[in-house]
């Protein structure tokens, strides 16, 4: 008989949900804007104390309108964390302007203050930094902005992992000039697939939804006098996102707790290393990471090929942006005399399932097998 799947990180849905999409279906407003896009917008904004914001078809579309709105354009340098998932530099490409990686620091893996540095001093016409925070660690946001102002540059955060974590008690993606947000499916809250943008700049947001609808003109006719995009969250969509932001401090505290959980169970195996929380910060622990010691004969492989091997899901580490085939000949700035940060983590590391509906027994029977691998 299979043993239960554990997945690395599932949707959770709970009651209120259902209760707005059936709204939704009551009404039938099913299209794109409505009043649950409205609603989860203006919910947003209070939430994190962003000001503004605009409710999308995903986190990589807020990254592109918060490009566009910046006027970045073809041949201009955008200054890009590497340790990510692709779609924190894509939007840069999809305007031809160039990105230009920035190693992580060890701390709290996140983009380098001191990587950054040297980077904007090579490219003082940067147009822009896009800084992630990784995995729901904040990342050291007093020195980036302080770097970002003094070169004149815009920040904007790639909060897609980190809704509901602080810096010094304020909302990670309300720092820059925008903050984007995603709720894709395994994110710590989803609507099923989407995103927000957010931003002080009221006229910014509002130009980002007429950008995002097709930027149809204000006339009877269809008319258009520059390009849109497809890019508004739908009514439905919306209304899971409005029952899901009512469980986002829940799903916070369950993730906290299973990486609480997974680190005093390793404690007392040297070769793990539980991925470093921000001191100046709280986490929201998406997904609970681990390294493995370089000397140590287990590779991250073996890990995850033991827990599949029990039904279990886990993933790599993301793969460095200036690894990658599709960026080869961009520039990359690591935080390193030698190697970088990003590539040491990508190599040594592995995300650890980190479902919110992880029971006492599921989190036994992954700790049980990970031990394992290592003897203990």
């Amino acid at each position: 008989m299979e043993r239960k799947r554990i997945y690395l990180a599932s949707p959770t849905m709970h009651e209120w949900e259902q209760k707005y999409v059936q709204e939704a279906f009551d009404t039938n407003w099913i299209a794109p804007v409505g009043p649950h896009v409205s609603a989860l917008e203006e919910e947003m904004a209070a939430y994190t104390g962003a000001g503004y914001a605009a409710a999308l078809s995903a986190g990589t579309a807020a990254i592109h309108l918060a490009v566009k709105l910046l006027g970045i354009g073809e041949g201009d340098k955008v200054l890009c964390s590497s340790l990510t998932f692709s779609a924190s530099c894509n939007p840069v490409c999809y305007e031809k302007a160039v990105p230009v990686f920035v190693d992580s620091e060890p701390d709290t893996w996140n983009m380098s203050p001191d990587a950054l540095r040297r980077a904007l001093k090579q490219h003082p016409d940067a147009k822009a930094v896009i800084c992630v925070h990784l995995y729901g660690t904040p990342a050291k946001l007093d020195e980036i902005m302080t770097i970002c102002e003094e070169a004149g540059v815009p920040l904007i955060e790639d909060a897609a992992e980190s809704l509901s974590a602080t810096y010094k008690g304020r909302q990670t993606g309300t720092f820059g000039v925008f903050g984007i947000y995603s709720f894709n499916g395994n994110k710590i809250i989803t609507t099923s697939g989407g995103g927000m943008l957010v931003s002080k700049d009221q006229e910014a947001i509002a130009r980002a939804r007429f950008l995002a609808t097709q930027a149809r003109d204000p006339a009877r006719h269809y008319q258009h006098s520059q390009i849109g995009y497809n890019y508004r969250m739908s009514n439905v969509d919306a209304g899971i996102g409005r029952g899901q932001l009512k469980s986002l401090d829940l799903h916070r505290h369950l993730k906290q707790e299973i990486y609480r959980t997974y680190r005093e169970a390793f404690a007392d195996i040297r070769e793990i290393s539980m991925n470093p929380m921000n001191p100046d910060g709280e986490a929201n622990n998406w997904l609970s990471c681990m390294t493995i010691a370089s000397a140590c004969p287990v590779t991250p492989d073996q890990v995850m090929d033991a827990l599949e091997a029990e039904n279990i899901e886990s993933r790599p580490i993301w793969k460095p942006m200036h690894l990658q085939p599709v960026f080869a000949g961009c520039d990359f700035f690591s935080h390193l005399e030698e190697g970088s940060v990003g590539e040491n983590i990508f190599r040594r590391g592995l995300c650890l399932p980190s479902d919110v509906k992880n029971t006492k027994e599921d989190m036994e029977r992954i700790i049980g097998i990970v031990r394992g691998v290592f003897g203990k």
